[in-house]
């Protein structure tokens, strides 16, 4: 593939990121808490993550290691980074879910895998043949990077601790919803998906690339309008929910 394609893909593939946003804040994407069963088959909630993200660490690690660019130290970080993000993902993650009878539709899941394979391919790409010569050990100490990687350990550690007080909520055996609090609940309700954010827009700026910047980018057009959708979801079934909360952002929205 030449370097001039490659580009015109990944400008496709931002431009569609920016028709999807919209969509996605006036339909509420069925799975976890607003699932239905009016979009197809379902499965469980638990194999439907793993399905979906498996296939992002063959395709990132596929088109890194395949690729003929000379892999530097820092390069070998950003891979690192991301191995570290979705093997939690696949490997931890969905087995910790409290299912509780809950399904995903299958189209959900084949949305997802599309865009995990999309994303696999532009930064395995990116990083394992054209990067070649942009990033020297010297990066290490370049301040994009210092930047980045604090707010990709940030966003981490905002996701997980966010993540496993929802888990705590369902502790020996309770069902149903509750209102989460403590950390920063206080101020949004999905803090999870904040962290998210906040992970891959550091990794975005300590990479410095676009494909890295478009995966910043399709994150925060698929998590913004989910949050959106829980915020509206908790302020109906819970008519005590906290007014001074925000969806995801702080005092903003």
């Amino acid at each position: 593939m030449t370097r001039e394609l490659f580009f015109n893909l990944l400008y496709g593939w931002i431009a569609l990121a920016f028709i999807v946003l919209p969509i996605l804040l006036k339909v509420t994407v069925p799975y976890g808490r607003h699932t239905t069963t009016h979009w197809g088959p379902t499965l469980r909630n638990r194999w439907g993550w793993f399905i979906m993200e498996l296939p992002v660490l063959i395709i990132f690690s596929w088109f890194f290691f395949t690729g003929n660019a000379v892999k530097t130290l820092p390069v070998y970080v950003f891979y690192g980074l991301f191995m570290l993000h979705y093997l939690y993902r696949v490997f931890v993650f969905p087995f910790r879910l409290k299912e509780n009878g809950k399904r995903m539709p299958w189209v959900i899941v084949l949305l997802a895998l599309f865009f995990n394979f999309a994303n696999g391919f532009f930064n395995g790409y990116w990083f394992g043949t054209l990067s070649e010569g942009y990033y020297p050990d010297a990066w290490l100490t370049d301040p994009r990077f210092i930047i980045g990687i604090i707010l990709f350990f940030a966003g981490m550690y905002i996701n997980q601790k966010s993540d496993n007080r929802l888990l705590a909520l369902r502790k020996g055996g309770k069902k149903g919803y509750y209102i989460p609090h403590g950390f920063l609940f206080k101020y949004v309700s999905s803090p999870n998906l904040l962290g998210e954010m906040i992970e891959w827009t550091g990794w975005a700026i300590m990479s410095w690339a676009l494909p890295s910047f478009s995966f910043a980018l399709w994150t925060a057009a698929n998590l913004v309008p989910r949050a959106i959708d829980h915020h509206r979801w908790y302020r109906a079934k819970f008519p005590d929910y906290p007014k001074e909360r925000k969806a995801v952002f702080p005092s903003i929205l």
